[in-house]
């Protein structure tokens, strides 16, 4: 079983910057951050899975950057340039498999934390 706990969300203005971490319980082979904005469908915005790179969505591309630390089990996601769109509740998300293309489909994972809003005006 894993446990995820996010925190690190705010405020922040169009063009600011904001860092959320996840403290990850438990072993998952492939991580990542999936937001949801209100009235829209879930979006991953990046994942790592096994040891390999980080994958990310095209609408963050440049913007993001997702880190994991397998010492202290964290999974941090460094969000630059924030626009209002970024507006979003953002789970950090785990899963029992190794795959780079799944990385980007939210119904893959198997684990959820509790979510942090992120509010960019």
């Amino acid at each position: 079983h894993v446990q995820l706990v996010e925190s690190g969300g705010g405020s922040v203005q169009a063009g600011g910057s904001l860092t959320l971490s996840c403290t990850v319980r438990g072993y998952a082979s492939s991580v990542g951050w999936v937001r949801q904005a209100p009235g829209k469908e879930r979006e991953v915005v990046g994942g790592i899975t096994g040891g390999g790179a980080p994958r990310y969505a095209d609408s963050v591309k440049g913007r993001v950057t997702i880190s994991r630390d397998g010492v202290k089990n964290t999974l941090s996601l460094q969000m630059d340039n924030l626009q209002p769109e970024d507006t979003a509740m953002y789970f950090c998300a785990a899963g029992h498999w190794h795959s780079y293309g799944w990385l980007m489909q939210p119904d893959k994972y198997n684990y959820w934390g509790q979510g942090t809003q992120v509010t960019v005006s």
